[in-house]
């Protein structure tokens, strides 16, 4: 009966990690795949709004970069890190 609190206390812990990967970490790592999917598939044309709230237009895709077009009047392009674009903005943004 004197290992009894020890195996407690190993359970206690145990059931603590498995809670905190299943509410913390898995969660995280799964946006974490979906973002990188969503970089990897981006393409010329899709609207995008960047981590810094950027909104424009991909233009060209290069290896770890892209070109966003930020206002089609004036032509203004901006070059932007792959991983500095936070989201898909094609039905968010209208044309004016």
């Amino acid at each position: 009966m004197a290992n009894n609190p020890q195996i407690m206390q190993i359970l206690l812990f145990g059931g603590i990690f498995v809670v905190f990967y299943f509410f913390m970490i898995r969660p995280q790592q799964k946006k974490a795949k979906e973002a990188k999917k969503f970089i990897d598939e981006l393409k010329t044309g899709d609207k995008v709004v960047t981590i810094g709230g950027v909104h424009g237009t991909v233009v060209s895709i290069r290896e770890k970069t892209l070109v966003v077009e930020i206002d089609s009047s004036k032509g203004v392009r901006v070059v932007f890190e792959k991983s500095a674009v936070s989201k898909d903005a094609s039905s968010r943004l209208t044309e004016e």
